[in-house]
């Protein structure tokens, strides 16, 4: 599988924060990064989706997550 690399800056804080979950967890400190991204990837794409159907969610009556998990349980 083909990789791309990605150099980010982080703030000393962040840095130490981030070297002690990888020395703790035994992970590399790019595998704590790929993990985080994508669950931010995921959130990021949930919203928009959220965002688009909302419109259509509200013409049915649907007003809040609620509703939702009612229908769909």
């Amino acid at each position: 599988m083909m990789s791309t690399k990605l150099t980010i800056r982080l703030d000393p804080k962040l840095a130490k924060a981030l070297d002690r979950i990888a020395r703790c967890t035994g992970r590399t400190k790019s595998e704590i990064a790929r993990e985080a991204l994508k669950r931010h990837v995921a959130v990021a794409r949930f919203r928009e989706l959220r965002r688009k159907t909302l419109p259509f969610a509200e013409a049915q009556g649907l007003e809040v997550d609620k509703d939702v998990f009612r229908i769909l349980s």
